[in-house]
């Protein structure tokens, strides 16, 4: 969320999405919705669920990991809380999962999915992640790695 004038918290849209933003809400329409399937990553086995949202700025993908994945549908307007960015070939992709939460909600404001444009956010030019340290759940063995720790 970030901060307006009246002091008041708003909503982060799309397009104002950047790499390693934290702890975002968004109110975003679904616009396609895999089913959730199982990854390796370097953390362990994980379940996760892919989809395109968007709002009136544009479209991002979005991965839902663990309790989250599956939980949209195409054409839902749903509230994302909690999430945070991720970059991938130059592409700033929204995550959800761990203690996030994805409700459906009535949004009126956000546009049908083919009134969403086909913008989306893009990392700086050069822009390189930084490597995290992370420890796996069973306490021993650890790396350099994105993980999250779910």
């Amino acid at each position: 969320m970030s901060e307006n004038e009246t002091g008041k918290y708003t909503k982060t849209k799309v397009m104002d999405l950047k790499p390693e933003m934290n702890n975002l809400d968004v109110v975003v329409r679904v616009i396609e919705a895999e089913g959730p399937k199982t990854i390796n990553t370097r953390a362990g086995t994980r379940t996760i669920s892919e989809a395109v949202v968007g709002d009136e700025t544009g479209r991002v993908k979005l991965t839902l990991w663990g309790k989250a994945a599956g939980t949209v549908q195409e054409g839902q307007v749903v509230e994302i809380k909690g999430a945070w960015t991720t970059t991938y070939r130059g592409d700033v992709q929204l995550n959800i999962g761990g203690t996030g939460n994805v409700n459906e909600v009535e949004d009126i404001e956000i546009p049908e999915a083919d009134e969403i444009p086909e913008d989306s956010p893009k990392a700086p030019e050069g822009y390189r992640p930084q490597k995290r340290y992370y420890r796996s759940r069973r306490g021993y063995g650890s790396g350099y790695g994105y993980s999250r720790g779910y």
